[in-house]
């Protein structure tokens, strides 16, 4: 087991705890009182961190300071927690990674369509191409829900946002009209 140490300092005091808490050092800048902060108390009752910091001991009468400034050791991690730390590290870098590449492939569709849509005398067959790039975008997409780094609904809604996109391309160069709607009588 490491042994942690917590040092203190005060307005005019600096002292270190023990992780046991049954030692505890005082040092002070003031010469009068020296011979009673330093030394090894065994008998340790209480120690609370406020805005005004407390101490007492059995025979000590309380010292209150307005600032309290405590640094604290690391402890050692559990070798569980440890191996749970990488584990989370490698799959952020990993999930990071997929989401890059998803990203990636809808701004290039998005882009190649934004082309299309502004450009005047577009033809029926530049879409084909984009197509493709779209059915790499899906693959991608999919790939990422089926691994758990995006969810389900979060796949679907930007594949949807894909295939909207080039259906109002088409509509707007005159490739794709929507069929209107047969009323059941």
């Amino acid at each position: 087991m490491a042994t942690a140490a917590v040092n203190c300092c005060l307005s005019s005091s600096c002292f270190t705890l023990q992780s046991k808490l049954k030692t505890i050092s005082l040092k002070s800048n003031i010469n009068s009182s020296s011979h009673a902060l330093h030394q090894n108390l065994s008998a340790f009752n209480t120690l609370s961190f406020s805005r005004n910091m407390s101490f007492s001991t059995m025979n000590r009468k309380p010292i209150h300071r307005s600032v309290v400034v405590c640094e604290a050791a690391p402890k050692k991690k559990a070798d569980s927690a440890a191996k749970r730390a990488r584990q989370a590290e490698k799959r952020r870098i990993y999930n990071k990674a997929k989401k890059s590449e998803v990203k990636t492939r809808m701004k290039k569709v998005l882009d190649a369509l934004d082309v299309l849509r502004k450009k005047p005398e577009a033809e029926a067959k530049e879409i084909f191409p984009i197509e493709k790039l779209i059915a790499e975008a899906y693959s991608v997409i999919d790939k990422a829900v089926k691994v758990g780094t995006l969810h389900r609904n979060t796949g679907a809604r930007r594949k949807s946002r894909l295939a909207r996109r080039k259906k109002a391309a088409e509509m707007h160069h005159g490739w794709y009209t929507p069929a209107a709607a047969e009323s059941a009588a």
